[in-house]
């Protein structure tokens, strides 16, 4: 079997905010690869930075310091006219699909724009046939060209938000809780359309969610975040057989399981949660921990491999 080619490598990536109690670490030395045509899930409670990634990632954010390589090319280090170019080949789909469409802007004006920013149609047949052609793709009606955001519902809003992020012929998208706005049996169905876009295109997602069972099944690799770290990272299902951080376990037994005679030992987390401002170098996940030691409240532990691509920042672990 030939090796995979990573398309995308975060190295330390690092974005803080400034605020009037000291530096808020959002995002604090990530690293990751995401091979071509896979997706990687990103988990974690809201506010522990996934969102902020991907931000940052895409330069929506600038990073505050470390390495995003594209195809072997940093991103922190193009221009700002460089950066635009290549936005075409990064492009995100944002979490609610109602405050990320132009009110005033119908379905077909709102998919057509990239294609008319970035030059890639000038004529005006051709420009209705791609529009057209995109939302034969995604799943919305011809008789819907020239309606607006506000006469639509969730599922039709967020097929918008695709086929303007596929306008653009990407390699890459940010995936930013793309279906968490959306009820259950839409969720389904926008999940089965990007899907099936990533084989038909070969698209690479990055795929943020705090909903585990979305995650398990829309995934290759699984990112787990707490408080601006990446504590565990392995294929989907070597993280939900062998989950091995203590966040990452409690976070899978919240899980709801379909058969209600089965029951699942729930793990409480109970503590408070660390600041995220100017954090010390200890373990930011030791005052939730059940199995926390002296070591972990003076010692910060390292991300390391125990298995072939599972990696975890634990002292348990070791």
């Amino acid at each position: 079997m030939s090796e995979q080619k990573a398309l995308l490598e975060v190295k330390g990536l690092k974005k803080y905010f400034s605020t009037p109690r000291g530096m808020l670490h959002a995002v604090d030395d990530v690293t990751f690869t995401i091979n071509k045509g896979q997706t990687l899930g990103v988990v974690g409670e809201s506010g522990c930075g996934k969102s902020t990634t991907g931000r940052a990632i895409l330069r929506l954010l600038e990073p505050t310091g470390g390495e995003v390589l594209f195809e072997g090319e940093d991103l922190a280090k193009l221009s700002k006219e460089e950066m635009r170019k290549k936005r075409k080949d990064l492009q995100i789909i944002f979490q609610d699909p109602f405050s990320s469409l132009n009110p005033r802007k119908t379905i077909s004006q709102t998919i057509a724009e990239p294609l008319l920013l970035n030059k890639m149609v000038t004529d005006k047949k051709q420009l209705q046939k791609k529009v057209l052609e995109l939302m034969e793709i995604v799943g919305l009606a011809e008789r819907l060209y020239n309606t607006y955001p506000h006469e639509l519902d969730g599922g039709r809003r967020q097929r918008i938000g695709i086929a303007r992020a596929l306008s653009v012929n990407p390699k890459f998208i940010v995936c930013d809780e793309p279906v968490s706005a959306l009820d259950v049996s839409i969720q389904a169905q926008i999940l089965n359309l990007m899907e099936d876009l990533q084989e038909q295109m070969g698209l690479t997602y990055m795929f943020i969610t705090h909903d585990l069972s979305v995650v398990n099944h829309f995934s290759d690799d699984i990112a787990v975040m707490y408080l601006g770290k990446l504590i565990e990272k392995a294929p989907s299902d070597e993280l939900f057989k062998n989950p091995t951080h203590p966040y990452t376990q409690a976070l899978l037994s919240a899980i709801p399981l379909p058969n209600i005679h089965k029951q699942l030992d729930r793990i409480l987390l109970k503590g408070e949660i660390t600041s995220p401002i100017e954090p010390k170098p200890v373990c930011r996940f030791a005052n939730r921990c059940n199995y926390a030691t002296d070591r972990c409240r003076s010692e910060e532990p390292q991300l390391k491999e125990i298995s072939p691509g599972h990696f975890v920042s634990c002292f348990l672990a070791e």
